[in-house]
C-alpha cells in the first residue's frame, strides 16, 4: 500500500477553506529484510463422552502446513529470493549472506548453500520437463560459455567445463546443462534424439551431426558480419562493401519482424536471397586475391565455409537470420562469473545450469 503524508500550512487563520491540494510523489525504498513468521497452533481438549467411566479425553491441533525443506525454518518466499538474487541479479551468496547480517539475522554460508542444494532437488523433475520440452522442439539455437569449477584432483587450480545452452525459439524455452568438457561427444549425446533445424556459431563439434539426415545446421549471421568487421582497418574497401551487404539483409529483418511466418519467407525469396547471390559471387571473385594471414581473408574463409548454410534462413520463415537470442541467453552467465568467479564443485555447477535454465525461460518468456 502506498504511504500517504499530508501536509498543512503551519499556521491556518481562522475561517480559512481548504480549495484543493497539488499531489506530487517520492519514490522510497525499502531494502529487503528478514522478518520471522510465528506459527500457533491450538490445542484442544474434547470433552469426555457422558457414561465413560474411564473419564479418557483426546487433544486435538491443527497440523502443519508441510515444509518446502523438511526440518528447515525456511520459507518458500525465501528460498526463491536467495536463487533469483544469485542466478538473475548476480549477487554471491556470501554477499546475500551478510545483507541478512544487518538485518540482526546471521545466517550461516553453508546452511544458505545446503538450502539451494536441497531446492535444486525439489525443482529437478520441472528441469527435466523443461529440457524435454526443449529438445522436442523442431528448431534449436546451440552455443556455450567457460565456468570455472573447483576440482578435488587439481590442486591450486581450477578446471574450466563448460555450460551449453540450448533454446527453443518458436516457444521461448532454454535450458542449460554443465559438462566438463566441450569435445563433440556432449550435443550427440544432447541431440541424440532431435530432428530439425539446428543454430550455431559454427563451432566444429556441430559438424558431427551434419551426417544425421533428420538434422539441417545453419549458420549465423551475425557472426560472419563480426569477421568483416575485424576487418575494417586491414581492407576497408572490401569490409565496407561486405558490412553494406549485413545492413540490407538485416534491414530486411526488421521490416519483417512481425509478419507472419509464410510472409517472411516471401520477401526473403524476393529481396534477400537475389543479394545473397551477387555477395556469394563477390567473394569466389576476390577470395583469390587476399593474403592468406590477413584478417580480410579470415572474414571471407570464414563466410565461403559456411555460405550455403548462412543462407538457409531465407528458405523458412521461421528461422532466424542469426544466433543472437542465444547469445544474450547465455550473457547472465558472464556477468555471474565476474562477481562469484568459480563453482564449488562439477554438481554445484550443474545446480548453477538447472537454476540459470528456469531464469533464462522466465525471462523470455518476459
Amino acid at each position: 500500500m502506498d504511504e500517504i503524508q499530508e501536509i498543512h500550512p503551519d499556521v491556518i487563520p481562522e475561517g480559512s477553506k481548504c480549495t484543493g491540494s497539488e499531489v506530487s510523489y517520492r519514490l522510497k525504498c525499502i531494502p529487503a529484510r528478514l522478518t520471522a513468521k510465528k506459527i500457533i497452533r491450538y490445542k484442544y481438549l474434547l470433552p469426555t463422552p457422558a457414561g465413560d467411566p474411564r473419564f479418557t479425553s483426546k487433544i486435538i491441533i491443527a497440523p502443519l502446513a508441510d515444509e518446502v525443506i523438511k526440518n528447515s525454518m525456511a520459507d518458500a518466499s525465501l528460498l526463491a529470493t536467495l536463487i533469483i538474487e544469485k542466478y538473475r541479479d548476480h549477487l554471491p551468496v556470501y554477499r546475500q549472506m551478510t545483507r541478512f547480517d544487518r538485518s540482526g539475522i546471521k545466517l550461516a554460508h553453508s546452511t544458505l548453500l545446503d538450502w539451494i542444494a536441497k531446492t535444486y532437488t525439489l525443482l529437478h523433475p520441472l528441469y527435466e520437463k523443461l529440457k524435454q520440452e526443449v529438445l522436442d522442439s523442431n528448431y534449436l539455437m546451440m552455443d556455450e560459455t567457460t565456468m570455472k569449477v573447483m576440482d578435488k584432483s587439481k590442486t591450486g587450480s581450477t578446471h574450466r567445463g563448460y555450460f551449453w545452452a540450448a533454446q527453443a525459439p518458436p516457444a521461448n524455452l532454454v535450458f542449460f546443462e554443465y559438462q566438463p568438457g566441450r569435445n563433440q561427444e556432449v550435443p550427440q549425446a544432447l541431440l541424440c534424439d532431435f530432428k530439425g533445424y539446428l543454430q550455431s556459431d559454427g563451432y566444429a563439434c556441430y559438424e558431427t551431426l551434419a551426417a544425421k539426415k533428420d538434422i539441417t545446421l545453419l549458420c549465423c549471421m551475425a557472426h560472419a558480419r563480426r569477421y568483416f568487421l575485424e576487418a575494417e582497418k586491414n581492407d576497408p574497401e572490401k569490409a565496407a562493401y561486405a558490412m553494406d551487404i549485413f545492413a540490407w539483409l538485416y534491414d530486411i529483418k526488421r521490416e519483417i519482424k512481425d509478419k507472419s511466418i509464410d510472409q517472411r519467407k516471401v520477401v526473403r525469396q524476393e529481396l534477400a536471397k537475389p543479394v545473397w547471390v551477387g555477395f556469394g559471387k563477390w567473394l569466389e571473385e576476390n577470395a583469390g586475391q587476399l593474403n592468406e594471414k590477413s584478417a580480410v581473408h579470415k572474414a571471407f574463409a570464414y563466410t565461403m565455409k559456411r555460405y550455403k548454410r548462412l543462407a538457409i534462413y531465407m528458405d523458412n520463415g521461421l528461422l532466424n537470420i542469426d544466433n543472437n537470442p542465444i547469445e544474450s541467453g547465455i550473457r547472465p552467465i558472464a556477468l555471474g562469473r565476474k562477481n562469484y568467479m568459480f563453482s564449488g564443485s562439477h554438481d554445484g555447477a550443474q545446480r548453477s545450469a538447472m537454476l540459470y535454465s528456469f531464469m533464462g525461460t522466465c525471462k523470455y518468456m518476459g
